[in-house]
């Protein structure tokens, strides 16, 4: 026969049994209100970097058109390789995943058209570059 239950361990148990009741439903608020809140947030974040990279990616096709441009109107205006590296920048930028965010090599992508575009603007003689996006790590405000 089992022993019966006292008054105190009945008031225990039911104090205990309400407030893992309260902890859950605490826990279930707190997990769809930050579900929620999550969303936009990231939806906010997606929005701002997906316009800087189009931003970006802006740059460099206005560069490479008006390069282009001055091929067509003179053909010796830059020399063969110049030329060549003109249109490879043309392609990448073309290629750029730009409707696949979540494509793995976004950042590839993107630090090899900087990279050629350094390439060309170094051929060019001058300093051009893109101001929009940081120069190190350090000046990053995400």
């Amino acid at each position: 026969m089992e022993p019966k239950p006292s008054d105190s361990d009945d008031f225990l148990e039911s104090t205990v049994l309400l407030d893992e009741a309260q902890y859950e439903e605490g826990f279930k608020d707190g997990y769809n209100d930050g579900l929620v809140s999550g969303k936009e947030e990231g939806r906010e974040v997606g929005l701002k970097l997906g316009f800087q990279v189009g931003e970006e990616l802006g740059f460099y096709r206005g560069c490479v058109d008006v390069w282009s441009s001055v091929i067509r109107v003179d053909p010796e205006a830059f020399s063969s390789r110049l030329r060549k590296s003109i249109e490879q920048l043309g392609e990448l930028v073309d290629k750029y995943p730009l409707s696949e965010p979540e494509n793995e090599h976004v950042q590839e992508s993107m630090n090899t058209i900087r990279l050629k575009f350094r390439v060309i603007s170094a051929k060019l003689g001058g300093r051009l570059e893109y101001e929009g996006y940081p120069k190190s790590l350090e000046t990053e405000d995400f």
